[in-house]
């Protein structure tokens, strides 16, 4: 797994950087070489945050976690990640390295095995300039909203970050 550390108001001592390559060793298991991690640490205010994304196969995986200290802050964040991986592996294993998941896993009871869907929502998608998106979402209240971008002609989603920014997610022509 490529890994690349990003720091944000911040730098990263090396021994960090090899903590965060022994965490992430323990993701070999699961995904080809040809898998890319990011790690992005920020400090805000003496609080650690540590975003990891696992990028392999065409899936994202993504976990966060802030704590008072940089470590600690790591070590839930890789935890949190292996657990969607490890509560997900019924719908993963056709995915990820055949051998991925030991006979270990497979004595675990899964909760939530299966995806249950209690709404289907369908809607006109008008074309819209990403402001007229948040405004729109805005207007009903929800965290997201799909559209047509205008500029590029496809389909969009902004969505409302955490922070209270706003985020764009477009698709990516290959």
């Amino acid at each position: 797994m490529k890994i690349t550390i990003t720091a944000r108001k911040t730098s990263v001592r090396d021994s960090f950087k090899e903590r965060v390559e022994k965490k992430l060793s323990k993701f070999d298991r699961f995904f080809d070489d040809d898998a890319k991690a990011i790690v992005t640490v920020t400090n805000e205010n003496g609080r650690e945050t540590v975003e990891i994304t696992v990028q392999a196969q065409g899936m994202f995986f993504r976990a966060e976690r802030t704590t008072n200290d940089r470590l600690d802050s790591l070590e839930a964040v890789a935890d949190s990640l292996f657990r969607q991986i490890v509560k997900n592996k019924g719908k993963l294993e056709k995915r990820l390295k055949t051998d991925a998941f030991s006979p270990a896993f497979n004595d675990e009871p899964i909760p939530g095995e299966e995806y249950n869907v209690v709404r289907v929502k369908k809607f006109p998608i008008k074309p819209m300039d990403v402001d007229e998106a948040i405004l729109q979402m805005n207007m009903i209240g929800h965290e997201f909203y799909m559209f047509r971008n205008s500029e590029s002609g496809e389909i969009s989603v902004v969505y409302k970050r955490k922070n209270g920014d706003y985020g764009l997610i477009e698709p990516e022509n290959d």
